[in-house]
């Protein structure tokens, strides 16, 4: 769309990055404003969550989706810090979609000895959740998700930034754009909360107890 014009206001909800679109978060300077939700930044923070809940695991996964946006193997090799840190060692398993080998991906985290993963659920990754929660419920896996979703359709945790508040904030943009600002001066707004949800239902299923100090620390939890 941007190729496309660069006078006619385009309003973006929920993107990962805006890199090449904007100017700075601050001052946009085009005609691309919105939100972003700065998910694949929180891969740390998802590693650290997983580590707390798993303390004796010193292996974990990062699947990486091939075709999802830019910037995640920049993201993921700035959390191989976070993983030093944590004493931990990252592997990162590319996963080539939309025709991926799901049931391959698991077969090498089983030969690796890998103790649990995380994911970025990028649209193209969801398209296969069914599948990937079958596994690691089948397989035992840990995971922490990037999106509730993941967590209510059986997943074991999810750590993010609410995914449905920034649709309700571009009409906020709409607004303003239709009375006369332009996009050019309307800051980029990145989430401010961010919710653990944990699924014991699924820790159950799996054999896992979730230790007291993280399931007081989560914002909504499964039974």
């Amino acid at each position: 769309m941007r190729k496309a014009t660069t006078t006619i206001p385009i309003v973006v909800a929920n993107m990962g990055s805006l890199t090449g679109l904007v100017d700075s978060l601050a001052r946009p300077g085009g005609n691309v404003t919105g939100l972003t939700h700065i998910s694949s930044e929180l891969l740390g923070k998802r590693l650290e969550l997983l580590k707390e809940v798993l303390p004796k695991v010193s292996r974990f996964v990062f699947l990486n989706d091939t075709t999802g946006a830019g910037g995640y193997e920049r993201v993921a090799k700035e959390t191989q810090s976070a993983a030093k840190a944590l004493g931990v060692k990252l592997q990162v398993i590319e996963v080539k979609v939309p025709d991926p080998d799901i049931e391959g991906v698991f077969r090498t985290m089983m030969k690796e000895r890998v103790g649990g993963f995380i994911i970025e659920a990028t649209p193209r990754m969801s398209f296969h959740r069914k599948k990937i929660l079958a596994l690691a419920q089948q397989n035992r896996f840990p995971a922490i998700y990037s999106e509730e979703e993941w967590v209510n359709a059986g997943g074991l945790m999810s750590y993010g930034a609410n995914r449905n508040e920034p649709y309700r904030r571009v009409a906020v943009y709409v607004d303003k754009i239709l009375k006369g600002a332009k996009p050019a001066d309307l800051p980029v707004e990145q989430p401010t909360k961010f919710e653990f949800v944990i699924n014991l239902k699924a820790a159950k299923q799996i054999g896992l107890t979730i230790p007291p100090n993280v399931l007081a620390r989560a914002d909504r939890v499964i039974k």
